[in-house]
């Protein structure tokens, strides 16, 4: 590409790595602080894991995405390493995904068994299953399933671990039959028709039961509804988001270098980037407790940031005297002699 080009990539990534890191450490406040008992609840459990993941993304799979593309000279097996966290974030967030699905989905097939089944032990232990899955595929071309072969060799002294690649690049170590047999067929595409399934399955018995229900009823059912529209939401976004970079690893496999430009693959990567920075944004306009939580932070924040401005009011308009304040910036809340 052209260098104007790489300097309007560079700082979208910029951009797209610093929404991604405040909206999604926005999101884990406003659950784990906003919204008391919420971790009580598998579903915002699960959403803390995706916004996890999305975090994680903003400060470390944008800057190894940049950095991975000829940057930085590295060895092969760090180079393989460092792709393979951009692999494990990335089944993180398709299996935070999933685990939402089956929440909501035995939510409502389950009313009666819900409450014993999704305790916090279990909800946590969960949790913990999607990232030692999500380490185990995401790590797994370290097994074997990598470029290594492709990679240039210099003499016979020098091994391939200690050889020094003169550009450490994601696709020059992490092979494209791996990206499209194993991580877009089997670790992506299969569960997206999965949770795919599940919201139809859901959306089709809420249909049902709105008919037949009491108004009082009604009215639990449209809140269900309601966030099941929004979780939809999110799978949708993902699969817009995703989907594109894999169809392009695709054509690079089976038709070559020459089937996709370089300016339509770095679009298809900021895109997949994106994504973790528009879930927030999802949340907080679709989901009314964390519409909520936002509030409660925003005041929380404008109350402190008056209480700083007020003490500093004092403090100049003091003359020689000692002052007493009530609610400081460095107090908490306690008087200052």
């Amino acid at each position: 590409m052209a260098e104007w080009s790489w300097v309007a990539y560079t700082v979208l990534e910029v951009l797209i790595a610093a929404a991604c890191s405040l909206g999604n450490t926005l999101v884990v406040c406003a659950v784990c602080v906003g919204i008391r008992d919420s971790l009580r609840e598998p579903t915002f459990c699960f959403l803390v894991s995706l916004a996890v993941a999305d975090f994680l993304v903003g400060v470390a799979a944008v800057p190894l995405a940049v950095l991975l593309d000829g940057w930085v000279n590295l060895t092969p097996d760090l180079c393989l390493f460092l792709s393979c966290v951009v692999l494990v974030l990335t089944q993180a967030s398709v299996l935070s995904l999933l685990a939402i699905a089956v929440d909501r989905y035995l939510r409502l097939h389950t009313p009666h068994r819900y409450k014993a089944m999704a305790t916090q032990k279990r909800t946590c232990l969960a949790v913990s299953v999607c990232w030692i899955l999500s380490c185990l595929l995401g790590f797994t071309p370290l097994f074997g399933w990598h470029n290594y072969s492709t990679l240039p060799s210099d003499s016979t002294n020098t091994s391939s671990s200690s050889f020094i690649s003169p550009s450490c690049t994601f696709l020059s170590v992490i092979s494209l039959p791996f990206m499209v047999y194993f991580n877009f067929l089997g670790c992506v595409m299969a569960p997206l028709l999965v949770m795919t399934l599940l919201y139809m399955r859901i959306f089709w018995s809420l249909q049902g039961r709105l008919k037949d229900s009491s108004p009082q009823a009604q009215a639990s059912l449209l809140r269900e509804r309601r966030l099941a529209c929004s979780l939809a939401l999110v799978l949708i976004l993902f699969a817009s988001c995703w989907i594109p970079l894999h169809l392009m690893n695709c054509l690079l496999l089976f038709h070559g270098p020459q089937a996709v430009t370089q300016g339509t693959l770095y679009t298809g990567i900021l895109l997949s980037h994106a994504n973790s920075a528009v879930n927030p944004v999802v949340y907080a306009y679709r989901i009314p407790k964390i519409q909520q939580a936002y509030s409660q932070i925003w005041s929380r924040f404008l109350m402190r940031l008056n209480s700083c401005h007020g003490d500093k009011q004092v403090r100049r308009s003091s003359t020689g005297h000692r002052t007493n304040h009530t609610e400081t910036c460095g107090s908490g809340g306690r008087a200052t002699p």
